[in-house]
């Protein structure tokens, strides 16, 4: 699950905001708040810790393996870093009846995204694609809002496997580039690191383990986005909290849903039968 896929539906309230540049104390800020989700994805690899977050919780687990969405916040969210805001959110999802196979014929399968994940894919594409690092690209849109918002971004993305049921991933834009008046006949692209600053750049690590009989998907979400002015934050603020629950709740459910017809599919696709040499 790419969870960049939520994150338009997340910032609605920053549109009416005026243009904006990315400045480098805020890229310094971000790369240490990545570097550090990357230390913490670390410490779950060691054999005393969890892997997946969620076992620590045991309700928070109880409602994932009973068929629950379960969507928190990573920390205190939004976090302000200087001139900018990082948004960090937890969910899981268990998949009955399904193997990690299933998964990734859904998450790795890029040129489908916009089928899996409509309507906010309009188009997407694997653009490089080997045994443990793909790159694709996506426009990702919003019809939300007093105007239409459109981001055409690529991403790279890198699966590890821990053990044979446990697998995580780590996915990042290498591109994202907003499109103003997209539609119309002024639909326009914006330098790169320049515009509204709806999001700046975006980074996830999904962790997958088969148990159960079905897999459990665990994602941490992070998006940079600009910061909301502070005269304005008692009224954005809640506003942004609520649409980023909700968005990523919605795109858990449709990977949930892709991933729950790919598996059935496997189950009951007839085998191939043996080609005997008897000419009989």
């Amino acid at each position: 699950m790419k969870f960049s896929l939520a994150v338009i539906g997340w910032l609605l309230a920053l549109q009416t905001a005026s243009a904006s540049e990315l400045k480098q104390e805020t890229l310094s800020a971000w790369d240490e708040y990545v570097q550090a989700a990357n230390a913490r994805m670390a410490e779950r690899l060691h054999p005393d810790n969890c892997f997946l977050l969620m076992d620590e919780a045991p309700e928070r687990a109880r409602q994932v393996r009973s068929g629950g969405i379960v969507v928190w916040p990573a920390d205190k969210t939004p976090q302000r870093i200087a001139s900018g805001l990082v948004h960090d959110w937890m969910g899981a999802i268990f998949v009955p009846n399904a193997r990690v196979q299933d998964v990734f014929s859904v998450v790795r399968d890029y040129d489908h995204y916009k089928e899996f994940y409509a309507p906010g894919v309009v188009t997407s594409q694997g653009n490089r694609h080997s045994d443990g690092r793909d790159q694709f690209s996506m426009l990702l849109t919003s019809k939300s809002g007093p105007a239409r918002t459109a981001l055409d971004s690529d991403y790279e993305s890198t699966y590890f496997q821990v053990d044979s049921r446990r697998w995580y991933s780590v996915s990042y834009t290498t591109r994202v580039q907003e499109i103003e008046e997209y539609g119309q006949p002024g639909e326009h692209r914006l330098p790169l690191d320049q515009g509204h600053g709806y999001i700046w750049r975006l980074y996830s690590i999904t962790r997958f383990k088969e148990r159960d009989g079905g897999v459990y998907i665990e994602v941490e979400g992070i998006a940079l986005s600009r910061d909301i002015p502070a005269a304005v934050r008692w009224v954005v603020d809640p506003i942004v909290r609520r649409f980023s629950k909700s968005s990523v709740t919605a795109t858990l459910k449709q990977t949930q849903e892709a991933v729950g017809v790919a598996a059935a599919t496997a189950r009951f696709r007839p085998r191939p039968q043996p080609v005997s040499s008897d000419p009989r």
